[in-house]
């Protein structure tokens, strides 16, 4: 046993005085600094993500029925007058309708899908409510 606890202490001894070292007024630890990344040729292009033809050409008058029905528990909306907090507020969002679409469809954290809850019209009218209330498109009757 005698023969363990001395190496054991000789490495607490060098573990212990390195540690000291750093903690002396004047040093610090120096971080490396990450790397730039060169790149040859052209940079891609983001892709554009188009909306599904289906989904395409809403009607906005018709969206507002369904955004009160279904959206204004969550949603701050002021062309609906809804004032709800749980999900973004839209004013402010600004979202484009493929992003519309995308979560009406599919949902995602707090927001549930509706696909399969509402029909494909119901969605793409919906969409194309509150993308033009939020850019400055009010053809919502």
């Amino acid at each position: 046993m005698r023969r363990l606890a001395v190496p054991l202490v000789a490495l607490l001894v060098l573990f212990g005085t390195t540690a000291c070292d750093l903690s002396k007024p004047g040093r610090k630890v120096v971080e490396p600094k990450p790397e730039g990344e060169t790149v040859i040729g052209k940079v891609p292009q983001q892709k554009t993500v188009e909306v599904p033809q289906q989904f395409a050409e809403g009607d906005p008058a018709a969206g507002k029925t369904v955004f009160a029905a279904n959206c204004t528990g969550c949603h701050t909306l002021k062309a609906a007058g809804s004032t709800g907090n749980v999900g973004p507020n839209l004013d402010q969002a600004k979202p484009e309708l493929t992003l519309i679409v995308q979560r009406v469809r599919k949902g995602q954290g707090g927001m549930p899908p509706f696909e399969g809850q509402l029909e494909t019209e119901q969605i793409r009218d919906v969409a194309a409510y509150v993308y033009d209330s939020t850019h400055g498109n009010d053809n919502s009757g």
